[in-house]
């Protein structure tokens, strides 16, 4: 690059080193890249902060973190119920009459855990309270909403029952028969549907309705 200026009416070229002004310009960009990297780094770091990966809390109703379910599954929640699995009432018009007749019994509390155990309390209309507990098994049956159980029991008695359960919103039908030891009694099926124990020589008097308890 060159400055010209004029003395004694006469033009002088004078040369300036174009080094100094290269340097200038290479010092210029490297402040320019190094304030623009700042900037996208903040940026960056500011956006991990405005949408950080949500935690699982199990507590929320929310589904979140790697929850599979709202506030259960994955390696951090407890199991999602599925089926049966909760806990329920039954009381009232809504004890099979039979278990009415045959124990007297006024009300069932019934617990159905996700480690396949189950809990039950039964208490008849005096206040005695019965407990049952034992494990479970279930299966969708493929007629309908109807699932399948087999439900062996460990205590007071070592028994077998089996038998179907449909689920509607928080109320569930169930219906059951003892299979071992051998009473004689034949379990529903899926497709009998509900009253078909003993092919149905029951009617609906087997049949238990419960409420879902939160």
């Amino acid at each position: 690059m060159y400055f010209a200026f004029q003395a004694d009416n006469d033009f002088v070229y004078h040369k300036k080193t174009e080094n100094f002004f290269t340097m200038k310009n290479f010092k210029f960009l490297l402040l320019l890249f190094a304030l623009t990297g700042m900037v996208a780094t903040w940026q960056s770091c500011n956006n991990d902060d405005e949408n950080p990966t949500p935690e699982a809390t199990c507590t929320d109703g929310i589904q979140n973190g790697e929850e599979t379910g709202v506030d259960c599954g994955g390696p951090d929640c407890p199991a999602c119920e599925v089926g049966i699995q909760g806990k329920w009432q039954s009381s009232g018009t809504n004890v099979a009459p039979l278990l009415v007749n045959l124990f007297g019994t006024d009300s069932i509390y019934a617990e159905f855990k996700t480690d396949l155990t189950y809990l039950v309390e039964q208490y008849d209309t005096s206040g005695t309270k019965l407990t049952l507990v034992g494990t479970y098994t279930q299966k969708e049956s493929g007629v309908g909403n109807i699932w399948e159980i087999e439900v062996s029991q460990t205590s007071p008695a070592a028994l077998t029952s089996e038998g179907i359960f449909e689920i509607t919103d928080k109320t569930m039908k169930y219906e059951i028969a003892q299979t071992s030891p051998d009473i004689g009694a034949i379990p529903p099926t899926a497709a009998g549907g509900f009253g078909s124990t003993n092919g149905g020589a029951f009617g609906m008097l087997n049949v238990q309705t419960y409420v879902r308890i939160e």
